[in-house]
């Protein structure tokens, strides 16, 4: 199985600071910065036109939300093959929402797993609809997932829990944390992973500091137990800005590891 690795610079929909659409470059240059190999944990080595290609960066970083989404979208759809798997990385977390919309086109049961602080349902954040805090709401208003699993959770407010209610969503906050949810799991399967999730003891370069949050290794955990075929992933809301010495940029190129083996092994 081919991974298809596209950087998605864009922030336009942050709420709070601006930094995300610098996140792609910074992943790859963990990639070749002398640190760490190119295995997994499970010993899947990336190898360039192997297993493994970067399609770069989409130009987007300019463009309003109705015409980067459409960019996003129609880019994801061009790359979707049925020998290849896309692995995404923003930006912040309203690219999700056209990464997912075209998945969905070729798998129409897409089940997805959130790891994520919040639950990103709001259904107008400060009266922007694009918001980083909504691209779920936009997803499960069209009726276009199987079932939507968030995990991370730990900062849910009345409307929030008014939303999951209102749409079915398996909410497992941190507050209740167990891991039994990753067997109840159905594939297809697509994995959105908001670093900010990662408490900020693991994962300082992200926008919206959360204590409480899940550990690096918590997340790898869930990484590796998934039994059911993973189709597609993103990884969003690193914060260069906020970073220091590199350890979430670090944190996010392990976990594209991860999750690209997962792919390749599916």
């Amino acid at each position: 199985m081919m991974i298809k690795l596209i950087g998605i610079p864009y922030d336009k929909n942050s709420s709070f600071l601006r930094g995300p659409a610098l996140a792609p470059p910074k992943i790859r240059e963990m990639d070749v910065s002398g640190s760490a190999n190119r295995f997994s944990e499970s010993g899947v080595e990336l190898i360039q036109g192997k297993n493994y290609i970067d399609l770069g960066d989409l130009n987007c970083v300019e463009d309003d939300s109705k015409v980067a989404f459409n960019k996003i979208k129609n880019s994801i759809s061009n790359n979707l093959d049925p020998e290849a798997r896309i692995l995404s990385i923003g930006g912040d977390h309203s690219i999700s929402y056209p990464i997912i919309e075209a998945h969905v086109s070729r798998y129409p049961d897409l089940h997805v797993l959130q790891i994520d602080a919040h639950a990103d349902l709001y259904e107008d954040f400060e009266g922007n609809p694009h918001s980083h805090a909504s691209p779920f709401a936009r997803l499960l208003e069209k009726g276009l997932l199987g079932s939507l699993t968030q995990v991370g959770l730990r900062s849910m407010t009345t409307h929030l829990n008014e939303q999951a209610k209102r749409y079915g969503v398996s909410c497992i906050e941190m507050k209740a944390l167990n891991f039994d949810f990753v067997r109840e799991l159905k594939g297809p399967l697509y994995i959105s992973l908001d670093l900010d999730a990662i408490d900020p003891a693991f994962a300082p370069g992200v926008s919206h500091h959360e204590p409480g949050g899940l550990s690096s290794r918590d997340v790898l955990k869930i990484i590796h137990d998934i039994r059911v075929p993973v189709i597609g992933a993103d990884i969003v809301e690193l914060n260069p800005n906020r970073d220091l010495n590199n350890v979430t940029a670090m944190l996010a190129y392990k976990l594209f590891k991860e999750l690209a083996a997962k792919m390749i092994n599916n």
